[in-house]
């Protein structure tokens, strides 16, 4: 599923790679006269890089018109990007191989790169270079080999220093389903990667070529086929090193060009013994540096399983001891895992009813992923209870045996805290310390006897941190066995507070951290102007039950149009001595007030908060407000 720019961009940009190889693959076979190893060399570097490739083929490589190719090849720059193309395609490929299979298998990055380099390394050179320039070079595998190790692992040192910083922090920065190789952005951080060391492993290259050590371009024509088929003509050896540069060489003539006065120690090379020693030294440093500084920023112990998939909020911070744990908790919640999608007008908290079984009265709970609209055109990823944020109203009355049924239907465990109630420590929620988590597909039954009466609330208490502030909450109201015990009101209305965090289209949960500010406001999972309207007349008198879902902030909640009086406390009832009037209250997490305030006069009086920034919708007022803000109309 495209759920970022980023994926769009990917599919076109990967339709211009195959386009691009198709053509240099066609064009390469039918064309271009050179041998096979260098037609496919060209090919998978333009598999890699796609139209980079293209034009390296094309600037480089391809004959411009018959009998052109050996003139046309000639120049260093074209020589030094033929040898680093053949680089480049055995490498890359055998890195890329590797990285595959240890995301498959799950290792941790630094172990991921040791493999990569390994693999990089032993592909290109006893395959690519040993094995399919057999025929090219002449002598047996092993002397092959033998001439081709110090170029290629001068080449392939400054093909990974490029390589491994830039898939490092490509794939564990913020969308780390590029560590999944299922993922587009997988293979375009890889091209990316293929990239960077192919610019840095250039240079070296044109040294190598300059110097006699690596082979350029090549042209075989037919004449030259038919030959090299009946006899193979090994190349000079170069006193051990690999083959000579080959442009311009008609008919595959395979003697090397005539060797410069030398004025080092070894007579007959093109470099003297300490320039190889100090090229080797700078490949052997920017490898080191290449492979290991990222550790510096990124937590290299943690692996494709640990993290892979997770997209993290804009701004947060991640370092080296970042645990995983802490990053699958903050990441954005999977748009592939949504169930259902609600609109602005669908509503949460309303009253769940439940069944009678032998005297106990039994509630369902489901907790899923939706799509939750909380104004209109804003959406959010909410795990929800029975497809509602908040969950379905839990009504007891004091004295009732209940069970509540909670089937987890996440990818991740869950478990359920009836906050506030004395309930048997087994049935109190707490993940790992009480009980087992409910595990993805199970159902945990929560059973006990109602011993309070006022207003409480459910929430996750497995990940709570993410959980509760994606909107697994709910409300319990508990009526008391006198129902003459309760302050009585001519109207009633439940506040549940949240917040949320949503980005480019992804859902992360609000949290006080780097990266984790939320920018949206909901009064029982919506925010003005789709909050709810209390219709009262003159005189009448309204209970608001006010609780603290929001796991994060304090909201100082104010009501227009005189003072309420406070008459309950965290669900119990404040004795007519213990009550007090205000206009507003600091409505903590986990905290419940019960208000009672009264319609004076008619208009359009607020219920809101008094953090101004939580009265907007991503910073901006809709028809005047927005957030944590509701209307009471009251009329004569």
């Amino acid at each position: 599923m495209f759920i970022q720019p980023i994926d769009y961009f990917l599919a076109a940009w990967f339709v211009l790679v195959f386009a691009s190889t198709l053509y240099v693959g066609i064009d390469q076979y039918r064309n271009n006269p050179e041998p096979a190893v260098m037609k496919w060399g060209f090919i998978l570097v333009t598999l890699y890089l796609g139209p980079i490739g293209l034009l390296l083929y094309v600037l480089a490589d391809k004959e411009p018109r018959p009998g052109e190719h050996e003139e046309f090849t000639k120049p260093l720059w074209k020589q030094s990007i033929g040898s680093t193309i053949h680089c480049v395609a055995g490498d890359a490929t055998g890195i890329i191989l590797a990285a595959v299979i240890t995301a498959a298998l799950g290792l941790p990055m630094w172990l991921d790169l040791i493999i990569e380099y390994l693999a990089g390394f032993a592909f290109g050179l006893f395959v690519f270079q040993s094995l399919f320039m057999k025929n090219v070079m002449g002598g047996s595998y092993l002397q092959n080999v033998r001439r081709s190790f110090l170029p290629e692992f001068l080449s392939m040192n400054f093909m990974m220093a490029g390589m491994a910083p830039v898939m490092v922090f490509l794939m564990m920065g913020r969308d780390m389903r590029a560590m999944e190789p299922w993922q587009l952005l997988f293979w375009g951080v890889m091209a990316v990667g293929v990239a960077a060391g192919f610019a840095l492993a250039l240079p070296v290259n044109v040294w190598l070529v300059k110097n006699g050590l690596k082979h350029g371009l090549m042209t075989l024509r037919p004449k030259a086929k038919a030959e090299a088929k009946a006899e193979s003509k090994p190349m000079s050896s170069k006193a051990g090193h690999d083959m000579s540069a080959m442009s311009g060489m008609a008919d595959m003539d395979m003697s090397a060009p005539e060797k410069p006065a030398h004025d080092g120690a070894r007579a007959g090379l093109r470099f003297t013994t300490t320039q190889l020693v100090s090229i080797a030294g700078i490949s052997v440093l920017a490898l080191i540096v290449g492979m290991i500084a990222p550790a510096n920023s990124v937590n290299m112990t943690l692996s494709a399983r640990d993290v892979g998939g997770l997209i993290m909020p804009p701004g947060m911070i991640m370092t080296r001891d970042t645990p995983g744990e802490a990053m699958v908790d903050m990441a954005a919640v999977d748009p592939n895992s949504v169930t259902e999608v609600y609109g602005a007008d669908d509503r949460g908290d309303r009253p769940l009813k439940p069944t009678i079984v032998n005297g106990v009265k039994v509630f369902k709970l489901t907790v899923s992923i939706i799509r939750w609209e909380i104004y209109p055109g804003q959406t959010v990823d909410a795990y929800a209870y029975n497809g509602q944020v908040p969950g379905p109203r839990l009504e007891f009355t004091e004295g009732d045996r209940v069970r509540i049924e909670v089937t987890n239907a996440l990818d991740e465990s869950t478990t359920v805290h009836w906050h506030g109630l004395d309930v048997p420590n087994e049935m109190d929620g707490p993940a790992d310390i009480t009980q087992a988590p409910i595990e993805p597909g199970q159902t945990y039954s929560y059973e006990y006897t109602v011993q309070q009466w006022g207003t409480y609330f459910y929430h996750s208490h497995d990940h709570a941190d993410r959980q509760q502030a994606l909107g697994l909450y709910g409300s319990i109201i508990i009526s008391p066995r006198d129902r003459t015990a309760e302050v009585a009101a001519d109207n009633e209305y439940t506040i549940q507070l949240g917040q949320w965090l949503e980005r480019e289209g992804l859902t992360y949960p609000g949290m006080p951290m780097e990266g984790g500010l939320a920018n949206y406001f909901t009064i029982n999972g919506k925010a003005y102007p789709a909050t709810d309207t209390i219709d009262m007349r003159v005189g009448e008198t309204l209970k608001v039950r006010f609780i603290g879902s929001d796991p994060v902030a304090i909201h100082p909640m104010h009501i227009h149009g005189g003072p309420f009086t406070v008459v309950a406390v965290d669900g119990i009832q404040l004795d007519p001595g213990q009550q007090y009037q205000a206009d507003t209250i600091n409505v903590g997490p986990g905290q419940r007030y019960d208000v009672i305030w009264t319609a004076l006069r008619p208009g359009k009086w607020l219920i809101h908060c008094h953090i101004n920034h939580h009265t907007t919708n991503n910073n901006v007022e809709t028809d005047g407000a927005g957030g944590l803000t509701m209307i009471i109309n009251v009329t004569e």
